[in-house]
């Protein structure tokens, strides 16, 4: 029987959440589902008065050529072991597609194995880099002008400047950066901006660690300045960094030597080609298409 979560059933989709994906970080886990998990937006599959297989639809706004979009990150997608290849996940998918082909236009889904997703009309449209940075990679500067303890409307204002130059990006709020604050201090990392001389922000890197290398899965930044005065912020936390760019940003002229590697990031499915193709007056009959007629550069980093 597949139906919507209740709140009694949490610590039984945790539960799930920490069998299936054992390499989660515990601290983020509880963050998660003390302060993010809404029952509502999480869709179950029950067999036998038990749990097996659940997956999260969080709504979300996107911004795609100047226009606000409906659209719904698809995560959490879980089966129990002993349940898997019997089709449980299958009939969720069937079930939660169907109420989004009724309601937006876009849904998004993260995996590391798209091929899986692909039956379900899902194609990967996102890709984003891994830039391996090293102390030799970075000119040496001094760290003046950083800070630890950036507002969040700071942080909303710069990247409110950043994200300008791209597209098909999540429509960001006050509220965001501040559950976001929390969010990276749950996962045991932190978030250092950069000011220029007139106290303006500038930029700002979200250091998350991981043992001895350092993952920066979000930088934002208006100019190589600031993108240099992170880069070697983060070289003080750990000798190695991976900074995670989309994949249009491309910083081989200020890190030449660095190691670049693209990676898939973000699967998205088309509900409704008509209503879209009408929209944007554009002739569109898959995904593909569809983000074919962006006007600028993608950038999507998020994961729920």
């Amino acid at each position: 029987m597949i139906k919507k979560a209740t709140a009694e059933q949490t610590a039984e989709i945790k539960e799930i959440f920490s069998i299936c994906f054992p390499n989660e970080d515990t601290r983020y886990m509880d963050y998660f589902f003390k302060n993010v998990f809404e029952p509502e937006n999480c869709y179950v599959n029950i067999v036998d008065g038990k749990i097996v297989s659940t997956l999260i639809r969080n709504p979300h706004a996107i911004m795609f050529n100047g226009r606000v979009l409906q659209a719904s990150m698809i995560m959490g997608v879980a089966t129990l072991p002993e349940y898997r290849r019997k089709g449980y996940m299958q009939e969720l998918m069937d079930v939660v597609l169907d109420a989004c082909e009724h309601s937006e236009l876009l849904t998004l889904i993260q995996s590391e194995s798209p091929v899986i997703y692909e039956p379900f009309g899902f194609s990967t449209v996102y890709k984003r880099k891994d830039v391996r940075l090293e102390r030799k990679d970075v000119k040496r500067i001094t760290n003046f002008g950083c800070a630890y303890e950036p507002t969040a409307i700071d942080l909303l204002k710069v990247y409110s400047a950043f994200i300008r130059r791209f597209n098909g990006f999540y429509a960001r709020d006050l509220q965001y950066f501040v559950d976001y604050k929390k969010e990276i201090i749950a996962e045991g990392g932190k978030i250092v901006a950069y000011y220029n001389g007139k106290d303006q922000i500038q930029g700002y890197a979200v250091m998350i660690p991981q043992g001895k290398e350092l993952c920066v899965e979000e930088i934002v930044y208006l100019d190589s300045m600031s993108l240099n005065k992170l880069c070697n912020a983060a070289l003080q936390e750990r000798r190695v960094i991976h900074l995670h760019v989309s994949e249009a940003e491309d910083l081989t002229k200020l890190f030449p030597e660095a190691k670049v590697r693209t990676y898939s990031s973000t699967m998205a499915r088309l509900n409704d080609a008509r209503l879209f193709s009408r929209l944007f007056n554009k002739k569109v009959t898959t995904v593909e298409e569809a983000y074919a007629i962006s006007q600028r550069p993608l950038n999507l980093n998020e994961f729920a």
